[in-house]
Formats: C-alpha cells, sequence, structure tokens
C-alpha cells in the first residue's frame, strides 16, 4: 500500500469513527425522545425512532431562512422573530446553552411533536418504567405515531395497568444532537401564548444543563423549575407581563387540587386497608377530586367561569397521569428554594443542581424535600 493511499484510508477509518460516534450520539438521543427501550424494544420501534426524528430534522430550515423567505405569513414571522428574542434571553439572562437548538424552525403537519405512554398499577402511584441505553431508566415511552402509541397502550392495560396517552409538542435530545442543527422550534408549539412558548423554550434547555440517567422526576421538576423562574425574569426584564392572569390561577388551582389528590391516594395505598376498601375509597377520592374541579368551573365570575381546557385531563384522571402530573411538579419548591439559596443567580444555581445531580437518588431528595 502506498504511503498516500495508506494516509487516505487511515483518514477515511477517521471519518467512519467520527460518523460512528455521531450516529451512537443519535441513537442515544432518540432513545430518550422516543424510547428504544431495552424491555420490549424491537427493530420496528427503533426504526419509528429514527425515522421520525430525521424527518423532523429533514423539515427544519434555519429562521432566518423563514424571515427571509416572502411566503411565510405575517404571524409566524412575529412568532419565530419572539423565539429568537427568547432564545437570546435564555443565554443571557438564564445561563442556558448558546448552541444550534431552537434556532431552525420545521412545520410537521400534526398536532404534537411524539406522543407518549405512561403506565402505572390499580392500586399505585409509581410510573412503570421503560430502560433506555445510556440513558437509564424513565416513566414514559414516546412514539411519532398515536396510533402506535395507542396500540401498546392497550398491550399495557390487558398486564392490568392504568394508562394515559398524550401529545407532547417538543422533546430534548440533550443537545447530542446539535451537530446536526439542534433540536428545532416547531409548528407544534411555536404558535401559543407567549408565556407558553417562553417556559417550552426555557425548559427543553435546561434538559440540556442537567440530565440524571433514571431520575424522571428530579430532571422534570428542575427544567420545570427553570421554565418559571425563568419565565418571571423575563417578565421582569420586558417590563410587561406576558402571561394571563387568569390562566396563571387555573394553574395554581390545579395543581392544588391533583395535589391533595395525590396525596390522600398515597395514603391509601400504602395502608393495611383491603383491595377492595382500596378501590372503593380510590373512586370516591377521585369522585371528589373531579367534583372540586367541577365547582371551581360553576362559579359565574373568575378564572374558572366555564372554562373547559382541563376537562378532558379530569374525565380520564387515573394513577398514569396523576403520577405523570407529579414528576413534573413534586420537587419544584425545592429547586426554587435553592435558586433563592443561590441569590438567584441563574449560574450559581445550576452548578448547584449539578452538584446534586452527582448525589445519591436519596440524598438528592432529601435535599430539595428539606428546601421549601
Amino acid at each position: 500500500m502506498s504511503l498516500a493511499l495508506a494516509e487516505r484510508w487511515v483518514g477515511a477509518a477517521r471519518l467512519a469513527a467520527r460518523l460512528a460516534a455521531r450516529l451512537a450520539a443519535v441513537i442515544a438521543a432518540l432513545c430518550l425522545a422516543s424510547g428504544c427501550a431495552s424491555e420490549g424494544g424491537s427493530l420496528s420501534y427503533y426504526s419509528q425512532s429514527l425515522v421520525g426524528h430525521l424527518d423532523l430534522m429533514r423539515r427544519a430550515r434555519p429562521v432566518s431562512d423563514w424571515l427571509a423567505d416572502p411566503a411565510t405569513p405575517a404571524p409566524l414571522r412575529e412568532r419565530l422573530r419572539l423565539a429568537l428574542q427568547l432564545r437570546d434571553f435564555a443565554v443571557r439572562e438564564l445561563a442556558l446553552p448558546d448552541n444550534p437548538s431552537y434556532r431552525r424552525y420545521a412545520d410537521l403537519g400534526r398536532s404534537a411533536a411524539v406522543w407518549n405512554l405512561v403506565a402505572a398499577p390499580e392500586l399505585s402511584l409509581t410510573l412503570k418504567t421503560w430502560c433506555y441505553p445510556l440513558m437509564g431508566c424513565v416513566g414514559y415511552r414516546g412514539y411519532f405515531q398515536r396510533e402506535a402509541a395507542e396500540v401498546d397502550a392497550m398491550a399495557q392495560q390487558a398486564a392490568g395497568l392504568e394508562v394515559s396517552v398524550y401529545g407532547v409538542p417538543a422533546y430534548s435530545t440533550l443537545g447530542w444532537t446539535n451537530w446536526l442543527g439542534g433540536d428545532p422550534l416547531l409548528n407544534t408549539f411555536v404558535n401559543g401564548a407567549e408565556s407558553a412558548l417562553a417556559r417550552l423554550i426555557f425548559h427543553e434547555l435546561a434538559h440540556q444543563v442537567v440530565y440524571v440517567p433514571g431520575d424522571t422526576d428530579f430532571n422534570e421538576s428542575y427544567a420545570t423549575a427553570v421554565e418559571r423562574l425563568g419565565l418571571a425574569r423575563w417578565q421582569a426584564n420586558s417590563g410587561q407581563a406576558i402571561d394571563d392572569a387568569s390562566a396563571s390561577q387555573r394553574q395554581r388551582d390545579f395543581r392544588a387540587i391533583t395535589g391533595r389528590a395525590r396525596r390522600a391516594l398515597h395514603t391509601l395505598y400504602d395502608s393495611s386497608q383491603s383491595e377492595a376498601q382500596k378501590r372503593q375509597r380510590k373512586a370516591e377520592l377521585l369522585a371528589a377530586m373531579r367534583a372540586e374541579h367541577a365547582a371551581l368551573k360553576a362559579s359565574a365570575t373568575g378564572p374558572w367561569a366555564g372554562f373547559k381546557g382541563y376537562d378532558s385531563w379530569f374525565a380520564q384522571a387515573n394513577n398514569a397521569s396523576l403520577a405523570l402530573q407529579a414528576a413534573y411538579d413534586g420537587l419544584v419548591p425545592g429547586f426554587e428554594q435553592l435558586f433563592e439559596q443561590q441569590g438567584r443567580d441563574f449560574s450559581r444555581f445550576h452548578a448547584e443542581v449539578r452538584r446534586l445531580a452527582d448525589l445519591p437518588r436519596a440524598a438528592r431528595r432529601a435535599t430539595l424535600q428539606a428546601n421549601p
């Protein structure tokens, strides 16, 4: 083999190694996004993950291209400009990553990026987990097609579990696909309320800062705390409240109602009552939760007067949906207190969260639950 040919062969080998490493990163990212689960995984399942994500990436174009295109509708143009402002604010004021994520846009032609499945036992608020290569175990499994999620949901129900399938407007690949252009802005969320857009961008970027394999509650509560704190900082800096006061009150009431129900159900499930007694009491507690929601809606005035946005959730509420909601809210007060302890400085806050992430799971929880 000539020296020139040998050099070319070594160069090709290095390129192949880099591509293999990048493909491994994509696979790991897709495992997070839509679940290359080691339990019950299959070639077809992995295929839908890969095809779905690559289709999403293929549709994405730089926001600058959309803004320069005269065919871009004016309302979309305005939302994309706002998204870029929020993206830059996230870097400048919230110490979130400065990378390609959320600087491109894609129209998927559907209402959700993916559909997630969650499941829980009849008498427990512990989510079933699926274990992902490199990412640990999480309490959900995602699909790029709702029909596939529904088929899996029926299988989980046949195994005796309560299930919930819900659309997800966006997901984070933890920055592992930034070399492909990063996670894009999507039609599934960019046209929502300004506050919702801000929250989502801040939330998903937070996952790129800290992610603990196998600890859904920690990861989601941290990202939820960042979105809430970030929105408050954005409002203070912009001089205008972009959040709807009525919507905020409904969210607080929703968290309060479901929090009380979860605590009562936890106590019930941990009690020494018979399974038959637990089933009867569970039905009573869920009925009381729905009645509390109905009473708020029945008000002639106020933020709930006739509002139907939560009707479907309460109608279908079960252990799976209640446990999922806890994963996003349960540790948020502890993170918010930690932010205060760090002088409301986002860089120091993220650093302290990274320190907690290195602790054993029990120690992380003990620290956060002692904070509120």
